[in-house]
């Protein structure tokens, strides 16, 4: 790995670890110690999962430019030591900070992973009368694809098909969309910014 391209990788852990349990090393020291690259690396995967409970493996692995048995060895040591925890999502598995979030919500972060249910859901939310043609037209997607997202969202128990298409808890959704919008993309930071707009209060 070239120098460059290891300071790239340096950075990025540093950054995501210093949103993990642990302190780092001080960043001007001389070269860590192999013990010290692992608390470092271990440090950046919780910070990451922190900021972006719901990521897949590959996601993670990329983002924080690591190598694939380098990801699983330190994952799984998070595992053991009760600090990360994961779920299977058909060919994903998930990651999340352990203790914080019930199966519900992640299932719900795992579709909010994933660029069309996340643009029906967030359609839903801002007009819950939204037709599935006009959320296709929107996404600029078909209306199959459409289809198949909210079959999917169904499945998961996040959504109903009577008669159109229905959030079955938007509040939960608003939540999860709003505290962790940064971490999936343009559309949820417009959502979140406008949130205030889609709570509504009828006593």
């Amino acid at each position: 790995m070239s120098d460059g391209v290891d300071g790239r990788k340096r950075a990025t852990l540093r950054r995501f670890a210093a949103l993990g349990a642990a302190p780092l090393a001080a960043a001007g020291s001389a070269a860590a110690a192999p013990d010290e690259d692992a608390n470092e690396t271990r440090e950046a995967i919780q910070g990451y999962v922190a900021t972006t409970p719901g990521a897949h493996f590959s996601k993670l692995r990329d983002d924080l430019r690591l190598g694939t048995g380098e990801t699983q060895h330190h994952l799984r040591k998070l595992e053991e030591t009760g600090a990360v925890e994961s779920m299977k999502d058909g060919d994903y598995r998930r990651f999340f900070p352990a203790g914080r979030f019930d199966a519900v919500d992640k299932r719900a972060l795992g579709y909010l992973r994933r660029e069309t249910p996340r643009g029906l859901v967030l359609a839903l939310l801002r007009d819950p009368d939204a037709t599935g043609a006009a959320v296709a037209d929107e996404l600029g997607v078909s209306r199959p694809t459409i289809s198949a997202a909210a079959a999917d969202l169904a499945d998961a128990g996040l959504l109903t098909r009577e008669g159109g298409y229905a959030l079955r808890e938007p509040e939960r959704l608003i939540t999860l969309v709003v505290r962790h919008a940064e971490s999936f993309g343009p559309d949820a930071v417009a959502f979140a910014d406008a949130a205030a707009d889609y709570v509504r209060y009828d006593p």
